[in-house]
């Protein structure tokens, strides 16, 4: 019997995407690779763990679900999260940001200053850029400000992001046009923490990174493998979590 790997998720590096396997493997992604996922007869999908250690029970995880973690491990890695508030004595920097996704669909966030961009390759942001850096609570500070004197959201459903990925502007200049103007008008805000420094708009356009030029139209999405089902095709992008890939039957989004 071939041996089988075990997929833990797609990741984000310097060099670009990559599947991460149990064991610790990886498997560096390019355009116009073959990729191929499938379940063995009896096969779950099974918790991922969190903060670094495997789940204890080994617990299974719907093969719908969004999450890869059990309930347990879910509420153990929200307990020791900056996204979910539970931790507010970081002393680490952190980076305010605006991400624009697609026309209208730009976010407010923040990321460890240490993690560079990564954060923002991860969520599949078309294009950004930092508005200022400074301390947790701050950035936190800031982020709030934006989102309660500017309406933007600090979170965009990845459906939303899926559907307008194969009909972006085409330039650069356009995709950072919202970006640039949502800048402007947050560093005129009255407000701002003295600890947070201000930085400038210096929008990072990520569609080359992702392979978005010319991407066509996803004709189907695979929501769940079951035991005995395969899914394989062509790699025609990837961005986020999410794979384009062309398959027999046309381009499909794992």
């Amino acid at each position: 019997m071939a041996q089988a790997w075990r997929c833990t998720g797609l990741r984000w590096s310097a060099d670009g995407p990559e599947l991460r396997w149990d064991g610790g493997r990886r498997s560096t992604l390019t355009w116009g690779k073959r990729v191929a996922f499938g379940v063995a007869e009896g096969g779950v999908r099974t918790c991922v763990g969190a903060r670094g250690h495997a789940c204890p029970v080994r617990a299974t995880v719907s093969g719908r679900s969004t999450g890869a973690r059990c309930e347990e491990c879910a509420r153990l890695d929200r307990a020791h999260s900056v996204a979910a508030d539970t931790i507010t004595d970081d002393p680490r920097p952190y980076h305010v940001y605006l991400a624009w996704f697609g026309p209208g669909m730009t976010k407010v966030g923040i990321t460890a200053l240490e993690r560079g961009s990564a954060r923002l390759l991860e969520q599949g942001a078309i294009c950004f850029t930092w508005l200022g850096a400074g301390p947790l609570m701050a950035a936190r500070r800031t982020e709030e400000l934006l989102r309660a004197a500017l309406r933007v959201p600090d979170r965009i459903p990845y459906a939303d992001k899926r559907a307008v990925r194969s009909e972006l502007p085409a330039s650069a200049a356009e995709r950072a046009a919202e970006v640039a103007d949502l800048h402007a008008r947050a560093v005129a805000l009255q407000g701002w923490p003295d600890s947070l420094t201000r930085e400038p708009c210096q929008p990072v356009d990520h569609a080359q990174v992702f392979g978005l030029a010319e991407l066509p139209d996803a004709v189907g999405e695979v929501t769940e493998l079951v035991a005995g089902g395969m899914v394989s095709g062509r790699l025609v992008a990837a961005a986020g979590p999410d794979l384009h890939v062309e398959t027999g039957g046309g381009d499909g989004d794992g």
